[in-house]
């Protein structure tokens, strides 16, 4: 089965949060069944290139993966201006499924973040 695909297109030094829900059929009728899955992500300058960044991903039953890519994951290579990611769900028995994947196009920001005060 090949991966789903998800663009992100996103703006330098921001937080995102995805809620993804995995379906067993083409209709979407049937949820997925994630007992004792694991997920994976991570935005990589080209496949199999340079990591970037890697996403927290958390499963939830029946069929969610809630995927966040902190602020604090922004580093140097926020001045690429695209890249490559995809999620990968590990199933017990170590069966791996990449589920998405997809371009990521990056904006960059005009406002720095606001440094911490020191009390």
């Amino acid at each position: 089965m090949r991966p789903g695909e998800l663009a992100l297109d996103l703006y330098r030094g921001d937080t995102y949060q995805w809620r993804l829900i995995l379906w067993q059929d083409e209709s979407r009728t049937v949820p997925a069944d994630l007992t004792g899955a694991t997920a994976a992500a991570e935005i990589r300058d080209k496949p199999g290139g340079t990591l970037l960044a890697t996403m927290i991903c958390e499963v939830e039953q029946p069929q969610f993966i809630n995927m966040t890519l902190p602020a604090s994951e922004w580093d140097d290579w926020c001045k690429t201006r695209s890249a490559v990611w995809d999620l990968q769900i590990t199933m017990p028995g170590d069966v791996v499924l990449t589920v998405l994947r997809g371009p990521v196009t990056i904006t960059l920001d005009v406002t720095e973040p606001v440094p911490e005060l020191v009390p």
